[in-house]
């Protein structure tokens, strides 16, 4: 049984993402229906929408990590994953989720390291600190309107990242040069 203070927290958690990615003229009719829920209403729409905790205390960002979820995961380390986001801003949107759950809001280089040369938007969902990585195509942004995206979709856009990493793991690294180069001096 839920406490008050933990529906409070589910609640805002909830009206927090509808925030972030419902469309604007969706998001006043969606927290006020949050808002007015009673236990059971929340129970149910948390099962619905599998966000559950069932018989554990996984959040859904630890279930994408542990493998009871499915993603498309694009890249991973010791510290966090990068999956597809299923309702993207943009085509290959994609979640950084650090393994471990943290209110810190500096995150550690390994996770930085996975999302460079791209927007990156930081953001906290469910007591998990997770960095949105944006390709901006014209002027896309967190604020920009989602739209759900097919399976096929997503299995392509895994496929073409994945291609993509194995070339560039693949070509040779840069050599640094250790000795100085003399030029001579120039005059005015």
């Amino acid at each position: 049984m839920l406490s008050e203070e933990q529906i409070g927290q589910l609640k805002a958690q909830i009206i927090r993402q509808i925030d972030s990615s419902f469309p604007e003229d969706k998001k006043d009719a969606a927290k006020a229906q949050i808002s007015s829920m009673s236990l059971e209403e929340l129970e149910e729409f948390l099962e619905k929408n599998k966000m559950a905790q069932q018989n554990t205390s996984k959040c859904i960002f630890c279930s994408i990590v542990s493998g009871d979820i499915p993603s498309y995961k694009i890249k991973e380390n010791k510290s966090a994953i990068a999956v597809l986001e299923i309702n993207p801003v943009s085509m290959g949107h994609v979640l950084i989720i650090p393994k471990k759950h943290s209110s810190s809001k500096k995150f550690p280089k390994e996770i930085v390291n996975l999302a460079k040369k791209i927007d990156v938007v930081p953001s906290n969902l469910f007591g998990h600190e997770i960095l949105n990585v944006i390709p901006v195509y014209s002027n896309e942004t967190l604020d920009s309107e989602r739209s759900k995206a097919e399976k096929e979709e997503l299995e392509q856009i895994a496929a073409k990242l994945a291609k993509k990493q194995k070339t560039l793991e693949k070509a040779p690294k840069a050599k640094k040069i250790a000795e100085k180069l003399w030029l001579p001096r120039r005059l005015p």
